[in-house]
């Protein structure tokens, strides 16, 4: 079988990448990045996320199997498994606990975090959709991502984290680090009202101008 050695290395730089920006701590968080009609790549369990390798990051089939059994499979796999199988037009799976975001997961219900309040966030994240709780490394929760991953890119996890789905691994970046900022905005955004200031956000107009963009 074929090692990928390139794909694997460019997921362990991306999440090297997300540990270095604060967008996930050492034991948190997973990536994943289709290989092929077959197989994808995945980060490991139980090891550093600070300083990942390529031979580090593991190859599974869609149909489960671990074609790498010296490495420790995420416990999130099944997670990844299931998206990238629901969405044939998304390449890459990021999952991470980034502080701001995370918060906002312990939110039961409707998403609070505003990625209209500017027209990049918006257009790359678009909205932002709450998966309801379930214990985490476990199909129930697998399979609440599978379903809302259908309509949407960028979703919270509650109580647990976020996880957001590109075409490529810099888009799956790009995705966690503007949601994390649109949660700092919303904060922000928040204050400001308090001090009687209103924050125009992106009406629903704007925001559909924002979608046919492309």
């Amino acid at each position: 079988m074929e090692n990928f050695l390139e794909e694997r290395e460019m997921v362990a730089q991306t999440m090297n990448r997300l540990f270095a920006r604060g967008l996930t701590t050492v034991s948190g968080g997973n990536i994943s990045l289709r290989l092929n009609e077959e197989l994808f790549c995945i980060t490991p369990s139980a090891l550093d996320k600070s300083c990942l390798k390529a031979d580090t990051i593991a190859i599974v089939g869609f149909d489960g199997t671990n074609h790498t059994p010296h490495l420790k499979l995420s416990i999130e796999s099944e997670i990844h498994r299931l998206v990238l199988l629901n969405r044939p037009d998304i390449n890459a799976v990021v999952h991470s606990h980034p502080i701001y975001a995370s918060t906002f997961s312990s939110i039961a219900g409707e998403n609070l975090i505003r990625t209209n309040l500017t027209a990049e966030a918006y257009y790359f994240m678009g909205d932002v959709v709450n998966v309801p709780y379930c214990l985490m490394g476990t199909k129930p929760l697998a399979n609440e991502v599978a379903k809302y991953c259908k309509d949407y890119n960028v979703m919270l996890m509650q109580n647990h984290g976020a996880i957001v789905l590109a075409k490529d691994l810099l888009g799956g970046f790009d995705k966690m680090d503007l949601l994390e900022r649109a949660a700092q905005m919303t904060i922000i955004a928040k204050q400001l009202e308090s001090f009687g200031y209103s924050p125009k956000v992106l009406d629903e107009n704007q925001c559909t101008d924002i979608r046919n963009m492309g």
